[in-house]
């Protein structure tokens, strides 16, 4: 990627540039829990994979050729506000997790990544293909941001401290994300356990339980929590599943909570299956757990953005066109959006 579009890219907040634990490990202790031993979190329903298993997937690994840059197609830049009324919705995607949520008067963002690379390092690590659907300087004012866990494709600090600086919106998140957010200057935030809510003006914001892990440096691995976030309105819910394996736990949300309106389900970052697999959705998965959460309208992220695994970078829409077919899912109502574009979702 040249110099010139990194520039055109984001100008000032292409690279991490906040305080980080690649070294350090966090001090403090949870209860324990079906998913914590009160110092590390786990998944109750998979067992930590074994190093060998890394070691192995590194040794054989056969990455796809992803190309270097894609430019994004042009869309209308989203309203600063989409509605008075709580009931009209639209979702504007951006990249990989980052996705605009306007629930009548409230301005949502998922996992927000406008960084250069998916990395703490300048020159190393996962490094963009494309450009943010929305720069930073057209994105409309933010009143809360949904963090699903503490990975570098999906906590980025300088986006973060940007949000925080020019809107402070409340950041609800899991369990240990709070101090490394405080160390940077980000202090409006509401971090929570698996079941857990928080009221946000006409919102309830809820923390549920996923299938992965976290982890931002060599000895801080499985000591924050992960997790997804289910937003409850009168005029429906929204379920942003962050990054996750499939298991029970869709059922187990649909059960507790109820049918999303609208649901982000991750589609990509799944290749070679048994090794990802138990962290990753493929879109199988993703047409499962959509099913399961019998949502009305699902969304695909976490695909097209950053190379981290070894499938193809078209690869994750054309295998859920095939899985949708197989499951005989409507594919209206499991979409697909190009970076930048927006889509009213109505309740049906």
């Amino acid at each position: 990627m040249s110099k010139e579009k990194l520039q055109q890219h984001e100008p000032g907040l292409l690279v991490h540039n906040g305080r980080d634990r690649l070294l350090s490990r966090p001090g403090r202790t949870h209860p324990d829990s079906d998913h914590c031993d009160g110092g590390k979190f786990f998944n109750p329903r998979h067992p930590e994979r074994a190093l060998t298993q890394v070691f192995t997937w590194l040794r054989t690994r056969k990455p796809s050729r992803w190309p270097g840059w894609v430019d994004n197609e042009t869309f209308p830049l989203p309203k600063a506000r989409h509605s008075d009324q709580l009931c009209d919705w639209r979702v504007t995607f951006i990249n990989h997790a980052t996705v605009l949520l306007q629930l009548g008067p409230y301005n949502l963002l998922t996992d927000p990544v406008w960084a250069t690379r998916a990395s703490p390092f300048r020159n190393l690590g996962p490094r963009r293909v494309r450009a943010a659907g929305v720069s930073l300087s057209n994105l409309p004012p933010i009143d809360v941001v949904l963090l699903s866990h503490n990975h570098y494709d999906h906590l980025d600090l300088a986006t973060l401290k940007f949000l925080a600086k020019r809107d402070n919106p409340l950041v609800v998140t899991g369990l240990g994300n709070a101090a490394l957010l405080a160390e940077n200057g980000i202090r409006h935030v509401s971090e929570l356990d698996w079941w857990e809510h928080v009221a946000f003006k006409d919102l309830r914001i809820h923390f549920t339980p996923a299938q992965h892990f976290s982890g931002r440096g060599v000895r801080d691995r499985d000591m924050t929590l992960w997790g997804g976030l289910w937003v409850e309105t009168d005029a429906g819910a929204l379920f942003f599943a962050g990054d996750t394996g499939y298991s029970e736990h869709f059922s187990e949300i649909h059960q507790r909570l109820g049918q999303p309106r609208l649901a982000l389900l991750p589609i990509g970052a799944y290749e070679p299956y048994w090794f990802m697999g138990p962290v990753h959705m493929n879109p199988d998965d993703a047409v499962r757990a959509h099913c399961d959460l019998d949502a009305e309208v699902s969304l695909s992220i976490h695909f097209n953005t950053f190379q981290l695994t070894d499938e193809p970078i078209d690869r994750p829409v054309l295998d859920l066109v095939e899985a949708l077919n197989r499951r005989q899912v409507d594919p209206l109502r499991f979409i697909v959006l190009k970076e930048g574009e927006g889509r009213d979702i109505l309740s049906l």
